[in-house]
C-alpha cells in the first residue's frame, strides 16, 4: 500500500452486520473441529498496533473456550531459553477437537529478537533454516496450521499509538519495546521481508491482511479462515428442557445467615446500596459457619 493511500472506512452497520454472520460460521466451525477431532492453529503475527489483539476477540467473542484458546506467550525463562526454541510452543498445540489462536508466535525470533538484538546471529539463521522443516512437520501430521501477517502503515500506527498514549484504558497496550518500534521501523521492514523469504512455504503459506481499517482486516481475515477449512454443519442432538419436578421440602436457609454483595447497581438509579438483609460483610454466626460446612 502506497504511504499516502488511505483506505476507506467500512460503515458500521455493514460491518457489524457482516462480522455477526461470520462468528456464527465461525461457531459451526468449532463445532466441526469438535466432531471431526481436527487441530487447527492459527498464527496473528504483524506490526505493533496493526490490529492482532482486536481480531483475536472477535474470532474467539462466540467460541467455547475449553476448545477455543489463546496462546500469549511471556519473555522466556531462563529455563525455557535452554530448550529447544520451539518446545515452549509446541506445549501450547491443540489436542484433537481444539483451536489455538497464538498471539505472536515462534515468528518472534525473525522480527523483535532479530531487530532488538536478542538472539544471536547463529540462532537466528537456525531459526530460518528449521522453521519451514517444523511446519512441514505439522501440516504432515495433520494440523491445519493458517498464518497471518497484518499489515499497517507507519502513519496509521503512529496514529494509534498516540492514540492509546492519550487513553488511560489502553494505555497498559504500550510498552518502551512498542515505541522503540517506530525509530527501527525499516529494520522490522527488512527483518519481515526477510522471513517471508525463508518461512512463505506453499505447506504454510503467509497470509497478508491489510488492516489501515481495523473493521475490513477483521471481516476479511475471517472471511478467508473459514473459506480455507473445509469445514461443514454438524448436526446437533436437539436439546429439551426437563419438567421441573415438585418440592420435596428444602428450604432455603435465611438470606440473613448470609454475606450478600451490595447493591451497587441500585445506585445508578439514584437509590442507595441495600444489603437485602443479609449479614454485614466479614461477620458471620456459628450457625452459618455450620451450614456452610454441611
Amino acid at each position: 500500500m502506497a504511504k499516502n493511500d488511505r483506505v476507506e472506512r467500512l460503515p458500521k452497520k455493514a460491518y457489524e452486520a457482516e462480522l455477526f454472520r461470520l462468528q456464527g460460521e465461525l461457531v459451526k466451525l468449532q463445532e466441526w473441529v469438535r466432531a471431526e477431532g481436527a487441530r487447527v492453529v492459527v498464527v496473528f503475527e504483524g506490526r505493533d498496533a496493526a490490529g492482532k489483539g482486536s481480531t483475536i476477540k472477535r474470532v474467539s467473542q462466540y467460541l467455547n473456550p475449553r476448545l477455543a484458546r489463546i496462546a500469549a506467550l511471556p519473555a522466556p525463562t531462563e529455563r525455557e531459553r535452554t530448550q529447544w526454541y520451539f518446545q515452549r510452543y509446541v506445549e501450547h498445540f491443540p489436542a484433537a477437537g481444539e483451536i489455538v489462536l497464538f498471539d505472536r508466535s515462534w515468528y518472534n525470533r525473525a522480527g523483535v529478537e532479530r531487530v532488538m538484538g536478542f538472539c544471536s546471529k547463529e540462532e537466528y539463521m537456525r531459526f530460518l533454516h528449521q522453521c519451514p522443516i517444523f511446519e512441514r512437520l505439522l501440516v504432515e501430521d495433520g494440523i491445519l496450521l493458517r498464518k497471518y501477517w497484518f499489515s499497517v502503515s507507519d502513519r496509521e500506527q503512529e496514529a494509534r499509538f498516540r492514540s492509546r498514549l492519550q487513553d488511560p484504558m489502553r494505555r497498559w497496550k504500550l510498552s518502551p519495546m512498542d515505541l522503540e518500534s517506530i525509530s527501527r521501523w525499516e529494520e522490522y521492514s527488512r527483518a519481515k521481508d526477510e522471513m517471508f523469504l525463508h518461512t512463505d512455504i506453499p505447506e504454510a503459506p503467509w497470509y497478508v491482511v491489510e488492516s489501515e481499517d481495523k473493521r475490513r482486516a477483521r471481516v476479511n481475515m475471517i472471511a478467508h479462515l473459514i473459506a480455507t477449512i473445509p469445514y461443514r454443519e454438524v448436526r446437533r442432538v436437539p436439546l429439551e428442557l426437563p419438567p421441573r419436578p415438585p418440592s420435596i421440602g428444602y428450604r432455603r436457609i435465611p438470606r440473613e445467615m448470609q454475606t450478600l454483595v451490595p447493591d451497587h447497581a441500585d445506585t445508578l438509579v439514584g437509590r442507595p446500596a441495600v444489603r437485602s438483609a443479609g449479614k454485614p460483610a466479614g461477620k458471620r454466626s456459628r450457625k452459618a459457619a455450620h451450614v456452610e460446612k454441611v
